[in-house]
């Protein structure tokens, strides 16, 4: 009997160690393609100037949606930001979806916002909408006033206002360089026909300077957990997302920046309002319906429009974000889970639904059982000598490698942090994250299986903090 648990245990290691092996390797698989793939891109952008993309006469209008729910503190600096963006034809809708602090009076105080009479056509079903605002100050701002629905709701609320073809999906807390429209646009105008949906490269504001809507000075943030999820930012965007688009597998367009067809979105239903990962509900919904339609469809990452965003500074904040973004994760595979290994999705289907499912829905859970079993290990003082040296090399050293490869390829991108102190301490930062760090947001999004299947959906509370108006390093 000994034997055999002995042996069961050994499988079960070295089977844990399999997947630390794989799943790094892929990573490191997916750093290559992303070095190439940021290299086409500054080899595109070399001939091709943002500034001559405004003149193009197919460029389209489009749409920015922008759902807040209690933003008063940062919501005045975001819309000035977004009406202060280099594009031809565009327009802002605000949707405030029920907020209970002072963030619609003070929208209309400062942008001078009056009621209107403002028609259009309800294609998607939402919670009623209160009052419809227009801006006295610039045409191009609308405010909408509903009843409180959740983000996708509010989203849905604005796709019915939005009058151009093509729609952008911001977060309220969230600042758009002046040329990210002008860049992330650039898959529409060159794939018309194929281009559905299009995201760009998250940063994080925390330790920034910001004037006047826009990042005038990148600083690195005091905050420990600031610094610990710039990295996981870099390796995600840079790493992943560009790799994964390259192999035409992403399955997700960050909620806080991403260009989208109005058409096809609204063909699809619209957002899904029953999940809480309404942002990569919509893109898998969309690959499920143009792939049932037979219709050649593509969804792209650029890695140049900058979208600055503020990362959580607390455990409790940190810990709400991760569950939520787990949870919705969860609930857009299991609700499109016939997708999965179909090859009626093609590379969806047998690729990208698969890689979802086993290294970022699974992950939590191998990785937490692979740390319970190395503490029964020490706790029984029967450490296996082989299993915790490659468990230390796979799941530490190869994953600090990773993040050193992504903060190289920040280097070699359009990068922002310019000083080599900035460049040592993310390096730093690298090798810390894998003490405690990790092993906290493994916990946090190993508890988020039991939420989901408990039923428990809640949004939980945030940290609601405004942008920085001094630099926290210099």
């Amino acid at each position: 009997m000994d034997h055999f648990l002995s042996t069961a245990i050994n499988i079960i290691c070295y089977a844990i160690l399999g997947y630390f092996f794989l799943i790094n390797t892929l990573y490191a698989l997916f750093m290559i393609l992303s070095f190439f793939g940021i290299f086409h891109y500054r080899h595109i952008s070399f001939f091709v100037r943002v500034k001559e993309i405004f003149h193009l006469p197919l460029i389209k209008p489009i749409s920015i949606i922008v759902p807040t729910y209690n933003e008063e503190q940062t919501i005045i600096e975001s819309v000035q930001s977004l009406l202060s963006l280099e594009y031809p034809l565009y327009e802002v809708i605000v949707v405030n979806d029920g907020s209970t602090d002072l963030t619609l009076e003070k929208l209309i105080l400062t942008f001078h916002l009056k009621k209107t009479n403002f028609v259009f056509r309800k294609s998607l079903e939402t919670k009623p909408i209160k009052a419809i605002y227009t801006s006295t100050l610039n045409h191009k701002l609308i405010v909408v006033d509903k009843i409180r629905g959740q983000k996708a709701d509010a989203l849905n609320a604005g796709l019915n206002i939005a009058r151009y073809p093509l729609f952008c999906a911001i977060d309220s807390d969230s600042i758009l360089e002046k040329d990210a429209l002008l860049k992330i646009v650039r898959p529409f105008i060159e794939d018309p026909e194929k281009a559905v949906a299009a995201g760009g490269i998250i940063r994080l504001s925390n330790g920034c300077l910001i004037k006047r809507g826009q990042v005038v000075k990148v600083g690195m943030p005091r905050n420990i957990l600031a610094r610990f999820q710039i990295i996981e930012y870099l390796r995600a965007f840079l790493g992943g997302r560009i790799a994964l688009s390259i192999l035409q597998s992403i399955l997700i367009i960050s909620g806080a920046f991403g260009v989208f067809r109005k058409d096809t979105t609204l063909e699809c239903g619209g957002y899904r309002t029953e999940t809480i990962g309404e942002d990569m509900d919509l893109i898998i919904r969309m690959k499920k319906y143009l792939h049932q339609k037979k219709k050649p469809h593509r969804v792209y990452f650029i890695p140049d429009p900058i979208c600055w965003t503020a990362a959580p500074e607390t455990l409790k904040s940190l810990a709400n974000q991760r569950k939520r973004w787990h949870i919705g994760l969860i609930e857009s595979l299991t609700h499109n889970f016939k997708m999965l290994f179909n090859p009626r999705y093609g590379v969806t289907g047998l690729f990208a639904m698969p890689f979802y499912l086993i290294f970022e829905m699974l992950g939590p859970l191998i990785e937490f059982f692979g740390y319970i079993i190395f503490l029964i290990f020490i706790v029984l003082g029967r450490i296996n000598y082989p299993y915790t040296v490659l468990f230390f090399l796979l799941a530490v050293i190869y994953g600090t490698l990773i993040s050193l490869l992504s903060i190289l390829l920040e280097e070699y991108s359009p990068h922002r942090f310019s000083r080599l102190s900035d460049i040592l301490t993310l390096s730093l930062f690298a090798f810390l994250e894998n003490i405690l760090y990790r092993q906290f947001l493994t916990a946090v999004r190993f508890k988020a299986f039991f939420d989901f299947l408990l039923g428990k959906k809640e949004w939980g509370e945030m940290e609601k903090k405004g942008f920085s108006v001094k630099a926290a390093k210099t």
